[in-house]
């Protein structure tokens, strides 16, 4: 994980040079506060990474000593398709609509499908097909 702490680091560098030179060439405060913002978080990443990387053990892709079956075995659980996420951003999409337009009647509804789709969302593995 060292790695992957160097290159949060040489990104968050990158970022707090970009951002005063951004500012000089533009005068612009919008850009100027994301770069400043993403260099705030390839910092808080790059320290996370860090920190946790001095207290563990190598793994066998960080040692120059590591074979390729060290790294076998379970890598986690991935879950297969889902079509949740699909009607999720559709209520999204209707409430984003009627927030826009004002139409408060379209709002209950989106909310009332919104509820819906993330309870279906949240509970798609306790039945169907890949119930556990």
């Amino acid at each position: 994980m060292k790695n992957e702490a160097w290159i949060f680091g040489i990104t968050a560098i990158f970022f707090v040079l970009i951002a005063p030179t951004y500012w000089l060439i533009t005068g612009e405060w919008v850009g100027t506060t994301a770069l400043v913002m993403t260099a705030l978080l390839a910092i808080m990443i790059g320290l996370y990474l860090g920190f946790h990387a001095a207290k563990m053990d190598a793994r066998p892709e960080d040692r120059e000593d590591g074979e390729i079956a060290e790294g076998a075995g379970e890598l986690g659980f991935f879950p297969p398709y889902s079509w949740w996420p699909l009607w999720c951003s559709i209520t999204f999409s209707i409430v984003t609509y009627s927030v826009a337009y004002g139409a408060w009647w379209l709002t209950i509804i989106g909310g009332v499908f919104g509820m819906i789709t993330i309870i279906g969302w949240v509970f798609e593995y306790y039945r169907g097909e890949h119930a556990h």
